[in-house]
């Protein structure tokens, strides 16, 4: 291959490069994307994607977010429904982030503001219903690798509910009930959100009915009151 040519391929690999790039769709990713504990407002832009938050995870909560995700791609979140946040003990994740993308001044609960819960149609909550929890609703969380005792417990309190009236989303809450506990609606129980909500996602990892979503980088003012 000649000079001439080798620049010629060079600089089309370059500009294909650039394409790709250009063209990748922009989200609002703080609007989409649930972030891990401590996360700032431009976690985007300070995100170096090096995933060192996702291998010292002890819950293996944290996954990095693939190409067909854009500009966003290769930064870490939390997909709630596979699995939540347990606000561990001194957010070993805040703690490995080199670049500031997850805030060093994150050293307790409340210093957590990851979103807030929102509960998507009573009518298919169980305990809405007085309906017992199934087997067949919790098997995918009973059957998936137990890590830690943390996990474990959460395991054997789910493993306990069953063929019991449903409060997993209540009683399995990281928080308590200063986050979430059940209120009356037209005389039945209900799952309601409370200011102390700070968006973990464990009860919409726990949630057999999957009903229950976080609304990331949002408050309870925002969502409740707005």
């Amino acid at each position: 291959m000649n000079r001439r040519n080798f620049i010629a391929l060079t600089a089309g690999a370059a500009a294909a490069g650039y394409g790709i790039g250009y063209f990748l769709p922009k989200t609002r990713a703080d609007l989409l994307f649930l972030r891990p504990p401590g996360a700032v407002k431009n976690f985007e832009s300070l995100c170096i994607k090096c995933g060192q938050c996702v291998q010292v995870c002890p819950y293996h909560s944290i996954g990095l977010l693939d190409i067909t995700q854009g500009y966003s791609n290769g930064t870490s979140y939390i997909d709630a429904h596979k699995r939540g946040c347990y606000l561990c003990d001194l957010f070993p994740c805040v703690l490995a982030c080199p670049s500031g993308a997850l805030d060093h001044a994150t050293t307790q609960i409340s210093d957590v503001k990851m979103g807030v819960g929102v509960l998507r149609g009573r009518e298919a909550c169980l305990a809405y219903k007085n309906e017992n929890v199934n087997l067949s609703g919790v098997t995918k969380m009973l059957e998936r690798k137990i890590y830690n005792d943390r996990e474990q417990a959460v395991k054997d309190a789910v493993q306990n509910s069953v063929d019991k009236p449903c409060d997993l989303c209540v009683s399995l809450c990281p928080v308590g009930d200063a986050a979430i506990a059940m209120a009356k609606s037209d005389g039945r129980n209900l799952p309601e959100f409370k200011q102390g909500c700070v968006g973990c996602g464990v009860c919409a990892e726990v949630c057999p009915a999957q009903i229950i979503d976080i609304a990331p980088n949002r408050g309870y003012d925002e969502i409740y009151k707005g």
